[in-house]
């Protein structure tokens, strides 16, 4: 954490979501659920990790697809339909390329064991260090 106590997170979430929430000014996290969306806080940078294009049947991404910062204070319920209401937190994307994730897993001190680097994404929503955001950000804006 920094002095500030800005905070730094990995969202995995599909391409087709990422888009959505772009577009929306929001993310979402666990399948719109609202548990972890209450750690991250205004000012925290969140960048998307997906590994597919759609949740079902999708194509495989395994991108850095979006860097967005938070805005929002707390989790608030959205109607999409009668069977989904998903929890989501305002944030505010910025301009970014898309960049393979496989070749920066070695610069990356979240992922421990490098011939299985998918794994820390199944985690869906967690914080990282500043500088491995530093490091991914660093290419999302070359």
């Amino acid at each position: 954490m920094t002095p500030s106590g800005q905070r730094f997170w990995i969202n995995t979430v599909t391409l087709d979501h990422v888009e959505a929430a772009a577009e929306g000014g929001f993310t979402q996290a666990d399948h719109g659920a609202g548990k972890r969306l209450r750690q991250p806080s205004p000012g925290d940078e969140m960048i998307f990790y997906s590994p597919r294009t759609s949740l079902q049947g999708g194509k495989p991404v395994r991108q850095f697809t979006a860097w967005a910062t938070i805005t929002g204070e707390k989790p608030y319920q959205a109607y999409v339909s009668d069977d989904f209401q998903p929890w989501r937190l305002a944030a505010s994307f910025h301009a970014c390329q898309r960049v393979d994730a496989k070749p920066l897993v070695d610069q990356l001190s979240f992922v421990t064991d490098p011939t299985h680097w998918g794994l820390p994404f199944r985690r869906g929503l967690f914080s990282i260090p500043q500088q491995d955001f530093a490091t991914i950000l660093a290419r999302m804006t070359a």
